[in-house]
């Protein structure tokens, strides 16, 4: 989001870059104000530090038309102290004529500043080139292993924590009964049946409205980048208390995030229960959230250990799945059939057809339709669809990317 009035951008915004070969995360950070005592600019300049805390490279933009003001001289002071490579920029430098005043930013004292126009894209190539010079190299070590990354995600409270530790036959992270005891996401790295996992620790997600304080507010954050460099999310809620809104609005972020997602239903032991008692609570589950009918439940508790294998069974599964490609002959052969059978349905006089399907990438699993009309398709057919790839080719727990273009 941009916008004139200052203030817009609070939170950090992260991006996957590419340049000249090097792939690395871009963070967009919200307007430092480094003494200020407003409570939403307090909050920024906690989100701000924690980028600077994370970065490797920092991008210092000057506006170039009103020089540097004193509160660009306070914040270079501080970049000043950090042991990180720092590129001052000036934006607005729109032309020629404009980049003459740039050596005025030679009094930052953060070495020559690079001249470009955001409004343009002026010179952004040769910031680019500057910005990935000065990136590190990744070593050998740090690319030849592979791991499945699970971020173990829920309500505060829900046995996070008590879980990994399940898992880990160890107390390598703070149990506590109090909510928020993690403070920050703590990636654990361990085989399972010859497996490399990297385990994502999270602290709880909380609804907006009850975020108090900096702490808090980091906390969520921390939590939703996590589940942004996840794989799979191990999504868990409690049992006694069965599913509840909160719990939805989370299968909902990780789904606008395309990863996998298998339930589970922590503190199983806790619940009063006789041989169709499982049954049962699978089913109120999905019939109070039917648009989550793909995901795989298990039933788990951390106290005892039951069933925490196959919870990650499960993971191993529905990671499998993010990766599974089907052939376009068999696809088509498969949903052509389901496409005759249920057409879509006329829109504003047009007959709308369907010509052929392919899938295009996976992580997550993507899928294009090509038809006459793409604006007309309704979201209730291309939702009917989805179902049939599933039912055909399975993709437990992964949401499907599903497009519609216009064949030329």
């Amino acid at each position: 989001m941009v916008d004139g009035e200052p203030g817009v951008t609070r939170d950090r915004n992260y991006a996957p870059a590419d340049w000249s070969g090097k792939l690395f995360y871009l963070v967009d950070t919200g307007g430092f104000v480094p003494a200020s005592k407003n409570g939403i600019e307090k909050m920024v300049k906690v989100q701000v530090e924690i980028a600077i805390s994370e970065a490797d490279v920092i991008l210092f933009l000057v506006d170039n038309k009103v020089g540097a003001q004193e509160i660009d001289l306070e914040i270079a002071k501080k970049l000043k102290k950090i042991e990180k490579k720092v590129i001052l920029v000036a934006n607005k430098a729109d032309n020629e004529k404009e980049e003459i005043d740039v050596h005025l930013l030679n009094r930052l004292g953060l070495g020559t500043p690079v001249p470009v126009s955001s409004a343009t894209g002026r010179n952004v190539g040769d910031l680019l080139d500057k910005i990935t010079e000065a990136l590190p190299e990744i070593t050998e070590e740090e690319a030849e292993e592979e791991s499945i990354k699970v971020a173990v995600i829920g309500r505060p409270n829900v046995g996070k924590s008590s879980f990994v530790n399940a898992l880990l036959g160890q107390d390598k992270l703070i149990v506590a009964e109090a909510p928020g005891t993690t403070r920050d996401a703590i990636d654990t790295k361990f085989k399972l049946n010859d497996l490399n996992f990297t385990l994502i620790d999270t602290a709880g997600l909380r609804k907006k409205s009850k975020v108090k304080n900096d702490l808090e507010y980091y906390t969520s954050l921390r939590t939703l980048r996590s589940i942004q460099r996840c794989d799979v999310a191990l999504i868990l809620i409690e049992a006694p208390q069965g599913l509840l809104n909160q719990d939805m609005k989370i299968f909902q972020e990780v789904e606008e995030l395309w990863k996998g997602m298998v339930v589970g239903i922590n503190k199983w032991d806790l619940v009063e229960k006789d041989s169709k008692t499982l049954d049962h609570y699978t089913r109120r589950m999905k019939k109070t959230a039917p648009y989550l009918d793909y995901l795989p439940f298990v039933f788990v508790s951390a106290k005892t250990k039951q069933r925490i294998a196959n919870a990650m069974d499960l993971v191993v599964k529905v990671y499998s799945e993010r990766k599974k490609r089907v052939e376009t002959s068999k696809l088509n052969d498969i949903l052509r059939k389901e496409i005759d059978r249920k057409p879509p349905a006329a829109a504003m006089g047009k007959y709308i057809k369907i010509y052929y399907c392919t899938q295009t990438d996976i992580e997550p699993p993507t899928f294009v339709f090509f038809c006459n009309y793409p604006k007309l398709l309704q979201k209730t057919y291309l939702r009917y669809l989805e179902n049939k790839i599933r039912e055909h080719f399975g993709f437990i727990g992964v949401p499907l990317r599903i497009k519609v273009r216009k064949r030329e």
